[in-house]
């Protein structure tokens, strides 16, 4: 406690913090990360305090945001703290969602509106993202706030641009669709990824479809991930052209787990169906169907009617039009 306390020489907030629950390793970790906090009065932080319960942070959750950013604490309440929660008020559509952003990545709270957030909104536009969804992207990845506009999110921006993304707002959408891209590293992780769609087979228009519709894919480890599902696919007895067309069709393919999720499906495909593999590549979707709920529920109900159709006349619609479809309405009654 001594210790504590000799090393800060803030003895009231020294209690203010030990009143709240923190213990003396955190707080001594936090004087230790910001050395602002040794001329911040008690005052000051009770009043930042008590404003972030008023906009819907549980004070619960309190203690783990003001030790990941002590500095929330010692920033003027009506310069920094209500103007940048303001910001980020009118960016989101639901009332939790500012409470929620601040509590994923709390230094979004230390950074300036006119330095940080306005460029960072402005640049959004700029590539075409859509006023009403820059919120989206903010709130969903609040870390964006921290990154360099012109080392980190450019070089994203011209990445995308180099897979021939070039036409009005793609990037943008790309960016509403999964903002967490712009945490990965191109080197590292970006290109060897489209490198490696590229090499099993995708053509540069499949492998724009995918970032465009799933731009997750992107950001997965090749070796861990993309590699050992590709190895599957051809294990099945897919040939490179059918698993490109499957990618391009239904790119989480290449990310869902084998054992959980594309292993019972081929299986129930093959052995319970009697259908072809092949058939899947004509409809990649399937894949994206639940074995219980839907494929098998359909299958029985085809199977007791004697009824022979495409995967995608079985699934290519919702339950009320497939049982439109195959009359099982009146059957089913």
């Amino acid at each position: 406690m001594e210790m504590v306390t000799a090393q800060n020489g803030n003895s009231s907030l020294l209690w203010f913090f030990r009143d709240r629950g923190f213990d003396d390793n955190t707080i001594h970790e936090m004087f230790r990360k910001c050395k602002r906090l040794q001329d911040t009065q008690s005052d000051r932080a009770s009043e930042n305090w008590a404003y972030l319960k008023t906009i819907g942070i549980q004070e619960r959750k309190l203690p783990s945001i003001i030790s990941k950013c002590p500095k929330i604490l010692t920033l003027g309440l009506n310069e920094k703290l209500i103007p940048m929660v303001e910001c980020l008020a009118t960016l989101g559509s639901k009332p939790r969602e500012v409470a929620s952003a601040i509590t994923k990545f709390p230094h979004i709270l230390s950074h300036s509106v006119e330095e940080k957030l306005c460029p960072l909104l402005a640049f959004f536009q700029a590539i075409g993202v859509p006023e009403k969804q820059l919120g989206r992207i903010l709130l969903l990845n609040p870390r964006l706030v921290s990154y360099s506009i012109d080392s980190k999110l450019k070089e994203i921006v011209d990445f995308l641009a180099s897979l021939g993304l070039t036409k009005d707002g793609m990037i943008g959408k790309v960016l509403v669709k999964h903002p967490f891209i712009t945490g990965y590293s191109v080197e590292k992780r970006l290109r060897p990824t489209s490198e490696f769609l590229k090499s099993v087979g995708l053509t540069e228009m499949d492998l724009r479809t995918v970032v465009m519709n799933f731009p997750e894919v992107l950001c997965r480890d090749v070796n861990k991930i993309l590699k050992p599902n590709f190895a599957y696919l051809r294990g099945c007895g897919f040939n490179d052209r059918q698993i490109a067309a499957l990618v391009t069709g239904y790119p989480p393919i290449l990310i869902k787990s084998v054992k959980n999720s594309l292993e019972p499906r081929i299986k129930f495909l093959v052995e319970v169906m009697g259908r072809q593999i092949d058939e899947v590549v004509e409809y990649p979707n399937f894949f994206q169907h639940g074995l219980k709920k839907t494929l098998e529920s359909r299958h029985k109900l085809l199977k007791q009617r004697k009824l022979d159709c495409s995967l995608s006349d079985m699934l290519g619609c919702n339950q009320k039009k497939f049982l439109m479809k195959y009359a099982l309405l009146q059957g089913s009654a």
